[in-house]
């Protein structure tokens, strides 16, 4: 396998994908108007996509809201996300939780709709 990533489909993927920049740090290493490509420079080889639903490339029945995918992404601090989260307005499915399996999870929904898991280590 040479490369793999994940593709986020929505109507707005300028919003996404700052959703993503914003957030997370993420930068751009392809834009194509309606397709763009995130990476971030502590996780070499991870790539984001994020795709214009309604794009002839993307075969009919796929192009739906998403449903039954979370996103995760590990972070140092969670509740920095959160406060990054709040400035930018964006959806809270729910703050701030400590899980029994030592993690400390903040759970968001970006512009697309896809739910997004914010997880730190509990120390």
């Amino acid at each position: 396998m040479k490369r793999a990533f994940s593709n986020i489909l929505t109507s707005d993927v300028t919003a996404t994908a700052q959703f993503y920049e914003q957030l997370l740090g993420m930068s751009r290493t392809g834009d194509f108007g309606w397709f763009v490509i995130l990476a971030h420079e502590e996780m070499p080889g991870f790539e984001l996509g994020i795709l214009d639903r309604n794009h002839d490339t993307i075969p009919k029945g796929v192009a739906a809201a998403p449903s039954g995918v979370i996103l995760t992404f590990v972070v140092a601090s969670v509740e920095n996300v959160q406060r990054q989260a709040i400035a930018m307005q964006a959806e809270i499915i729910e703050g701030p939780t400590d899980l029994s399996y030592g993690q400390r999870r903040l759970m968001l929904r970006d512009p697309a709709g896809t739910a997004v898991d914010i997880s730190a280590p509990i120390v």
